[in-house]
């Protein structure tokens, strides 16, 4: 994984704060921070169509008030879009069916509470930014970006049958500063993941970008294999398989640029199996 390509692939004109993107099926779908739109994109026509996932949709929603969605992932055949749950406005995770077109919005207030509670997260320590669901268990990725720096995983059974588990996840360091998560997904049983350096002790405030790490992760033992830094300028913030090969693989990454300017740059990322 260490010889990798980053460029710039293509720009879309529509979206700000790009925060999270999925790619299936020839169509790109995101999300936005600081919208209540799911956005899906045709790349060959270059054609945006905003969904409304909420009845009175907006952009450029202010911070204080932003549902603040960070993660997108794919199960069967609906879109789940969670918030991070970092405040009480970030609670809110949302389906949207590819098959019958509407969005179910899911209060996880009492849940994301529970979960503060079990694993003793102090208030608004709790910051989902990447989701994935495999074999009856949800992985949920946590931002250590607070005072105690807990980047991990909480993993879930989706049945309730097993108890819920957080492993902590050491990450690598820019300026004795630790990275921390911003997304992860699963390709053929390995977790790749984006961890962003940042300036901050806050979950809630911006800092000075330092840079954004590739890493790889152990499913099984949910292990840190190896991190690679790809910007010492960018904060990508979502990641999605585009492309693989016998002997690479090719990801798609947004970046949000903390603007209420309405582009968003996809980077398309090739490293080596």
């Amino acid at each position: 994984m260490e010889k990798f390509q980053l460029q710039l692939f293509f720009q879309i004109m529509g979206i700000g704060s790009a925060s999270g993107l999925l790619y299936h099926n020839d169509l790109l779908y995101l999300i936005s921070d600081n919208s209540t739109y799911l956005y899906e994109y045709k790349i060959e026509s270059n054609e945006l169509t905003k969904i409304a996932l909420t009845e009175n949709p907006a952009e450029n929603i202010p911070k204080k008030d932003k549902p603040d969605f960070e993660s997108l992932y794919l199960h069967k055949n609906d879109l789940y879009i969670f918030g991070s749950g970092s405040t009480e406005n970030r609670n809110n995770v949302i389906s949207y069916s590819l098959e019958n077109k509407n969005s179910t919005n899911y209060n996880q207030s009492k849940n994301f509470s529970d979960l503060e509670k079990t694993f003793n997260l102090k208030p608004n320590q709790l910051n989902i930014e990447g989701v994935f669901n495999y074999n009856d268990f949800v992985y949920l990725f946590q931002r250590g970006n607070g005072l105690n720096n807990q980047n991990g995983i909480f993993k879930f059974h989706n049945f309730g049958k097993k108890a819920p588990e957080f492993h902590k996840i050491p990450l690598p360091k820019i300026n004795n500063i630790e990275a921390s998560f911003t997304d992860a997904i699963l390709v053929n049983e390995t977790i790749f993941f984006l961890a962003a350096v940042e300036n901050t002790i806050s979950t809630y405030e911006d800092g000075e970008i330092l840079g954004t790490f590739l890493g790889k992760i152990n499913l099984e033992g949910l292990t840190l294999e190896n991190t690679i830094l790809i910007s010492e300028t960018n904060k990508f913030e979502g990641i999605t398989l585009y492309n693989e090969t016998t002997t690479q693989l090719e990801f798609l990454l947004c970046e949000d640029n903390d603007t209420e300017l309405l582009e968003s740059k996809i980077y398309k990322l090739t490293i080596n199996k």
